[in-house]
């Protein structure tokens, strides 16, 4: 994914002259937790509602209050804030706004195959038999998650895939809209879960479990993966939803759909990175309403939780608050004192798979740290920082690359050529395989070039981080961002 180009970056907008546009249009609005309710401009184009919509009709239009971008829940229409004013216009002509356009080729193809997929997968309670039904739930650690449970949340097996398979409902309408396939591979004595989404994740973005909830639900406790929140309703009752890339990213494009909820518990999952990303995520919904689970050895994740026969009811409420006020005591920051203890390996961060002497450096790449690697021209340092990137990423760190000095398309090519650890220009058969998966990486690049101005840079990643959870950022290198001119400033 490439962010806006320079040229035309992403005209910011704050959420004062967001609400003074409202108000001149004479728009209805609520103030929400992450997001401004209006009424939808897409829900019905008859003539006696223009040009402002009823006061009385439903709030189904979300504003995202960091960046202007809108989603109507009702129609799925979506666009930037420059969309939503050029649609408001539209309406004061009399004309009526055109609702979302028809999904993409590639997205209409994939939603094909997740349907065939859909109807070969037998529902998982009803395989040829009890043994095969109970080997398949040992298999991936679910024997406890009742049958009714995997009915409720409606959750299929492939046979000749081996794989679990989790549907994604649209919100609106309950349409298959894709899947989630998730297979077991054992690697020596540990077990790795694979996971594959259709249609992509960047072109489809869904909580698991979304047509469950009902409207008059204001708990929730988001999961970071499917099995989490099939074993949290089971245990507890109460609605949960799994984020579609786990603790990786909390996409925006999600927001309007936890807007309902006045107390939402992040529940992520069992290791000291899924607690940063509750805390990051927590800052996007708005900390006031939101409390954490702690990871720890009596706080497993879900599915652990009730396979050890622990009370989930008694977890949840025990959830830290992630609100702190401005001064804290001691005695609040005791049990995070005692996790980092406990956890020393995961507080030195994520480690390096390719570079164990590096480990033995830098210890692992933790957030808010910076790392300077200076060497005269030539020397290798874009190879190097490109590989050591790409070893984060694979490790699901959400990477943004600014580099000044070569273009991205030769930056790509580099990358894909380490992560495939082979040369495709000898086998370019392979390319279209390798591209795929290199697609799938929480991969992101700035598109500017030479020299810059610090502060559109600096709003670039800001921007990056709000969009998509950006852990690590690469500045390639730091004279092109500076220029020369800069030289006698404290940089």
């Amino acid at each position: 994914d490439v962010l806006p180009s320079p040229e035309g970056p992403l005209p910011s907008v704050s959420i004062t002259e967001i609400r003074q546009y409202l108000r001149a249009q004479g728009i209805p609005f609520h103030d929400g937790y992450s997001c401004l309710h209006t009424p939808s401009l897409f829900t019905d184009g008859r003539e006696d509602q223009l040009p402002a919509p009823a006061a009385n009709a439903p709030y189904t239009l979300f504003i995202d209050k960091m960046t202007g971008s809108f989603l109507c829940t009702a129609t799925l229409a979506e666009g930037t804030w420059q969309d939503f004013q050029a649609n408001v216009e539209l309406r004061h002509r009399g004309v009526p706004p055109a609702s979302s356009e028809e999904p993409e080729e590639d997205t209409r193809r994939a939603r094909e195959d997740a349907r065939c997929i859909w109807d070969r997968a037998l529902p998982l309670w009803e395989l040829l038999d009890e043994d095969e039904t109970n080997k398949t739930k040992a298999m991936f650690g679910i024997s406890l998650v009742t049958d009714a449970t995997l009915k409720r949340f409606g959750v299929r097996y492939l046979r000749t895939a081996k794989s679990l398979v989790f549907p994604w409902f649209s919100p609106r309408d309950a349409t298959l809209k894709g899947l989630k396939l998730v297979r077991v591979e054992k690697k020596g004595d540990a077990i790795a879960y694979v996971e594959e989404t259709l249609p992509r994740f960047d072109s489809y973005r869904n909580l698991f479990g979304l047509p469950l909830i009902g409207r008059r639900d204001t708990e929730l406790v988001l999961t970071g993966w499917e099995l989490d929140a099939l074993a949290l309703h089971q245990a507890t009752g109460v609605a949960s939803l799994a984020l579609p890339r786990g603790a990786t990213c909390l996409p925006p494009a999600l927001l309007p759909y936890l807007e309902q909820f006045k107390r939402i518990t992040l529940w992520l999952g069992e290791d000291l990175r899924s607690w940063e990303a509750a805390k990051l995520f927590a800052r996007k919904l708005s900390l006031k309403r939101c409390s954490l689970v702690r990871p720890g050895d009596l706080q497993p994740r879900p599915l652990e939780a009730l396979n050890q026969g622990l009370n989930l009811t008694k977890i949840l409420r025990a959830a830290l608050p992630a609100s702190h006020k401005s001064i804290v005591s001691f005695r609040q920051l005791r049990e995070e004192v005692f996790g980092e203890l406990v956890n020393t390996e995961q507080v030195a961060g994520v480690k390096w798979a390719r570079f164990p002497e590096l480990n033995k450096l830098l210890k692992g790449h933790r957030r808010g740290e910076l790392t300077v690697f200076t060497g005269p021209t030539g020397s290798g340092k874009t190879t190097f920082i490109s590989e050591y990137a790409l070893d984060l990423c694979m490790q699901g760190v959400c990477t943004l690359w600014g580099s000044f000095e070569i273009n991205n398309v030769r930056l790509a090519k580099i990358m894909l050529t380490q992560f495939a650890a082979q040369r495709l220009e000898d086998q370019l058969e392979l390319y279209d395989e390798w591209a795929d998966r290199f697609e799938d990486l929480p991969l992101y690049f700035m598109t500017f070039h030479g020299q810059q101005n610090i502060k559109t840079v600096i709003d670039t990643m800001q921007h990056a981080v709000y969009m998509y959870d950006i852990t690590h950022v690469v500045v390639d290198n730091l004279q092109f961002m500076m220029g020369h001119e800069h030289l006698s400033v404290d940089r």
